[in-house]
């Protein structure tokens, strides 16, 4: 069995490369840039292939090429703020790079099962009645990101109605883990590694009241694999604890585990335009085909922690 991972180099698409090699099967790992520095460890276990996903030719041949049992279409612009700043670059990677993925395979006339990597940022703005959130919520998306990724769903039910493409649309809530960057959590667990190693000084923060809902990248990967196995194809399915943790107490909890006093700051550029305040899903849908999270909020936070401790020496 084949699989195809897009944005392989990437935090889920190491992950997912890692599982997908202890099943057993030839993982073909996109890469878009160089930088393979997640999949290392994988050296000898894996193809490595760059492909750029706005570039529809490339797409085409890879595809075509390696002809895959399985497409974790995992490559993408990530961000919320970043998307602010480069909207136009979010809609092409996200959007384009997404029709593009789902076009080279209606023209190979190939029959994969295809994991779409989609979010729960398509949720966007969230009433109280509606916590925890279901699949079958509205979206009302608060940022380029958002809007591009409900876009990147909505081909993907586009694809499964129009083609019959067995399809599943994995809508992540917050991911977090050893490799993530970006994130207030990851930058959290860095920050903290480098002032235990006097690099600097402070931790600079951002907006500390919305509560959010956490999930391990471990957990995450079992979850779209059970997908591929159990799901229903051209469904939505949430990937998330259904459990929320406030910013503030995420963060208290890091400081904890500290071996240094840690200095604490605001800092403007982390705040978002427009954040949601509570963002807590519901998983009784994924839950119901048998997958459950493993690995605790204090596991979690731990293990980024000692991740960046690391990665800092």
């Amino acid at each position: 069995m084949k699989a195809l991972i897009t944005g392989a180099e990437g935090f889920i698409g190491s992950h997912i490369a890692d599982f997908l090699v202890d099943k057993g099967i030839d993982v073909f790992a996109t890469v878009h840039k160089e930088e393979t520095r997640n999949l290392k460890h994988l050296t000898g276990k894996i193809t490595i292939l760059k492909m750029d996903i706005v570039q529809k030719e490339s797409v085409e041949h890879i595809i075509s090429d390696v002809s895959p049992d399985y497409i974790f279409h995992m490559g993408a612009q990530s961000f919320v703020i970043p998307s602010w700043q480069n909207i136009e670059k979010t809609f092409d990677t996200n959007i384009y790079g997404t029709l593009n993925i789902l076009e080279s395979i209606r023209k190979a006339e190939l029959d994969p099962i295809i994991v779409l990597a989609c979010s729960s940022a398509s949720y966007g703005l969230t009433k109280e009645d509606e916590i925890p959130i279901k699949e079958t919520k509205e979206f009302r998306p608060s940022s380029p990101y958002a809007i591009s990724k409900a876009t990147t769903d909505m081909l993907g039910y586009l694809y499964w109605r129009t083609y019959d493409m067995k399809i599943i649309r994995s809508r992540f809530f917050n991911t977090i883990g050893p490799r993530k960057t970006g994130s207030a959590v990851a930058d959290w667990g860095k920050g903290i590694a480098e002032i235990e190693a006097g690099i600097k000084d402070e931790l600079g923060v951002g907006n500390l009241e919305p509560i959010i809902d956490l999930t391990d990248v471990r957990d995450s990967v079992k979850a779209l694999w059970l997908l591929t196995e159990k799901g229903t194809w051209g469904e939505a399915y949430n990937v998330c604890t259904g459990e929320g943790h406030k910013m503030s107490d995420i963060l208290d909890t890091m400081i904890k585990k500290s071996r240094s006093k840690i200095k604490v700051v605001r800092d403007s550029s982390k705040f978002r335009l427009a954040d949601d305040p509570v963002f807590i899903g519901s998983n009784s849908k994924i839950k119901s085909l048998g997958w459950k999270p493993q690995i605790s909020f204090d596991e979690i936070l731990t293990d980024v922690l000692n991740y960046w401790r690391n990665e800092v020496k």
